[in-house]
């Protein structure tokens, strides 16, 4: 088989790739050698508690932040010398909404596809809105949204152009149960668009409802990477026991608003 050939059938490069990474701030170090990969079309929880260096990682694979040693690339492209190229490829959701509460929320994405030169900014818009069930409340200014909406729109814009890569800072910070659901909804939409997504979190279940891939960020290095099975493994063999399972705060919140919500309906 020619050099050629085997070039053709070797595994596309992740669309992450960091080796190395180290970021000090002062005497602090923050990042002391990550090392990580992600698939292209994959989700990636990044787990860690509060200073971990979660929000520094990403902040380094966005090109605003550079790293004191290591080498790191997205998309194709080293984030080092080629910065352009990484912004072009990617979007960032932060952990508060870039949305304008003066504009509806059609007219907040249609400055987003005129900042990205589309072709068509209100058809890319219009189209957005429905992906996320939006249609609606297109015609509404962004301030009146829940907090739910507001994150679902911003994660509409962060999709204008379609770029390769979306981070997504503790996206779900600050929102209640069933807006941090309808968030959960939207980046699994994302996925399923082939999008690459690396979602930063403190919260397990989220991880665990969304991520093919779980990495751990502990004291700046990580410590644990694989699927939700694997990482389970690395735990001593389960002891089958039967107990009575109470429902969770959660299960009990969500089903008082649904029964309140079908008694307004009648």
């Amino acid at each position: 088989m020619s050099a050629a050939a085997r070039a053709s059938q070797a595994p596309p490069a992740p669309a992450i790739r960091m080796s190395g990474i180290t970021r000090s701030f002062g005497a602090v170090e923050v990042l002391r050698g990550v090392d990580l990969a992600v698939e292209r079309g994959a989700i990636c929880a990044l787990l860690g508690s509060n200073g971990a260096g979660k929000t520094t990682l990403v902040r380094i694979l966005t090109t605003l932040l550079r790293a004191d040693s290591g080498e790191a690339s997205v998309a194709g492209f080293d984030v080092s010398s080629r910065p352009a190229e990484v912004r072009r490829a990617i979007s960032l959701t932060g952990q508060f909404t870039a949305v304008d509460g003066v504009l509806t929320g059609l007219e907040n994405l249609v400055l987003m596809a005129r900042l990205r030169h589309l072709p068509d900014p209100e058809r890319a818009a219009r189209e957005l809105l429905r992906r996320f069930s939006l249609t609606e409340a297109g015609g509404r200014r962004a301030s009146s949204y829940s907090g739910g909406m507001r994150r679902r729109l911003d994660l509409a814009m962060s999709l204008i152009g379609d770029p390769e890569v979306i981070l997504l800072d503790e996206p779900t910070t600050g929102l209640d149960p069933e807006a941090r659901l309808e968030v959960w909804q939207a980046v699994r939409e994302l996925a399923r668009g082939g999008t690459t997504v690396l979602l930063t979190t403190q919260y397990l279940e989220e991880a665990e409802q969304l991520a093919d891939r779980i990495a751990i960020l502990h004291r700046g290095r990580i410590i644990a990477n694989g699927t939700l099975q694997e990482l389970k493994e690395l735990l001593p063999p389960a002891r089958v026991e039967y107990v009575e399972k109470q429902p969770s705060l959660e299960e009990v919140f969500l089903a008082v608003i649904g029964a309140g919500s079908r008694e307004e309906e009648r």
